[in-house]
């Protein structure tokens, strides 16, 4: 699992070794930028989608707490690196993943990286089945996941879905569509227990928001909005199964 990270330092020789020793060693560690001090480390934060921030404790004009403190709302992991082991308690209190002494360790930085990629690699199964729909059918709903946390969607909401290689374009009946990291046939089956039919190998349409069928060998389906879909001939019955 690659991991985006930043190294906070502002002493240039120790970055280019944790620079070094990351490259060499954690080659899963994927080095975004660099920053000397609290406000070019903000800058880097706000500006990436980041899962580990390398942290060194003292820096001119605060400290890594006064940074973490600006952040505020923190989406990433944090591994502190200082020579000063009297921050240990400080860094347990700001939820920091690892605590790395200086001079460091490769020891004891690969075993900062995998614990670090152990969490990430956790939290992102967990993401994986977010888009189920809930366990209570009456709710009818899926989750469709973001990068700062999902949406709740109705089924009812949704008029079709289309394949686009391994994404899926959602198209809402209020003219809305999401584009969600997952295959056509992972939506088909979260929403297995809903009216979705597959109705060709791109498309998977709200049974209910079908308001005309076209004869043909396969023929096409109407939706309500208007759009009109291609049914493949293979999928014909299992469509009109709907409807008898």
């Amino acid at each position: 699992m690659k991991l985006n990270a930043i190294l906070v330092e502002d002493e240039e020789t120790s970055r280019k070794i944790l620079r070094n020793y990351l490259s060499k060693y954690c080659p899963n560690i994927n080095v975004l930028g660099e920053a000397a001090n609290i406000e070019e480390a903000l800058v880097l934060i706000r500006n990436n989608d980041l899962d580990v921030v390398f942290l060194d404790v003292e820096m001119p004009y605060g400290n890594a707490f006064d940074l973490l403190e600006k952040v505020g709302d923190i989406n990433f992991e944090t591994i502190f690196v200082t020579a000063y082991n009297h921050y240990a308690i400080d860094a347990l209190n700001a939820h920091a993943s690892y605590y790395l002494m200086k001079p460091i360790s490769i020891d004891e930085l690969i075993k900062a990286v995998d614990y670090v990629t152990e969490i990430r690699t956790k939290e992102e199964a967990l993401q994986d089945q977010v888009l189920v729909p809930k366990t209570n059918k009456v709710n009818g709903k899926i989750t469709i996941p973001q990068q700062d946390g999902f949406e709740v969607i109705h089924t009812s909401d949704i008029l079709f879905c289309k394949a686009d290689d391994n994404y899926t374009e959602i198209y809402l009946n209020t003219n809305r569509k999401k584009l969600v990291s997952k295959t056509l046939k992972y939506i088909e089956e979260s929403l297995k227990d809903a009216n979705f039919a597959r109705v060709h190998k791109s498309y998977l349409v709200n049974v209910d928001e079908v308001v005309k069928y076209v004869k043909g060998k396969g023929g096409s389906v109407v939706l309500s909005n208007g759009k009109e879909i291609m049914v493949s001939a293979s999928k014909k019955s299992e469509l009109l199964s709907y409807f008898k």
